[in-house]
């Protein structure tokens, strides 16, 4: 979700069953408490209990966050912008969860993933998610080449994600190993005010630049 109003993105019945929630496992406390005070104004946040649980959060540590929900107390799972559990903390959780026999219930709501999907133009019926590319270039140069050549072969859409401030540099990347022809669909601060989608070849992107800001971007190779 980006830097808008909850109502605006999440259903309306996600916000109340907020209202009911008083223990979450978050990313991040202080966006959490944020997050939560916009969604409801007058969310009783000194009565809430709050977890971090992120990429940093050490595995053997995971399932005692579940000692609320198997005491009977409902929890919520809140991540930072995207959706929890995917591409984002909480997978580990989850599991647990099921594992405990605790009840799993996901929620509706913007995942920057399918979102590109869907306005990329793409395949939607055979794609696949890669999270983060390899840093190291000569690496990162052949998993490019080995994703363009399975786009050309299968027509499967390919979907990755960049750290915000690297953004131009895997754009630079993209339009000097890709084949001019080849699709790239770059789509930043989705559901955000800065929200901008566009597929173009990768000739093209090389012609007009335009790498996103230091802003969240998804970045997919189809055709």
């Amino acid at each position: 979700m980006g830097d808008v109003s909850p109502s605006e993105v999440l259903p309306a019945r996600n916000i109340e069953l907020l209202r009911g929630i008083r223990c979450f496992v978050v990313e991040n406390v202080r966006s959490a408490r944020r997050f939560l005070r916009r969604a409801v104004p007058d969310f009783p946040i000194d009565e809430c209990s709050f977890t971090e649980l992120s990429e940093h959060t050490p595995s053997s540590d995971v399932a005692a966050m579940l000692a609320p929900a198997l005491a009977g107390t409902d929890m919520g799972v809140v991540s930072e912008a995207g959706c929890p559990a995917v591409a984002d903390p909480g997978s580990e959780l989850v599991a647990a969860a099921h594992r405990a026999g605790v009840e799993v219930v996901p929620l509706v709501g913007p995942s920057s993933i399918l979102l590109s999907l869907m306005a990329s133009g793409f395949n939607g019926q055979n794609f696949e998610f890669h999270g983060y590319l390899p840093i190291e270039g000569e690496e990162r140069r052949r998993t490019l080449q080995r994703l363009e050549r399975d786009v050309r072969a299968t027509g499967r859409t390919h979907i990755f994600i960049e750290t915000p401030y690297r953004n131009a540099r895997l754009l630079e990347e993209l339009t000097r190993v890709l084949a001019p022809d080849t699709l790239v669909c770059v789509a930043s601060d989705i559901t955000g005010p800065g929200e901008r989608i566009c597929t173009l070849p990768a000739g093209e992107w090389k012609k007009r630049g335009g790498a996103p800001g230091k802003v969240p971007a998804i970045y997919l190779i189809g055709r």
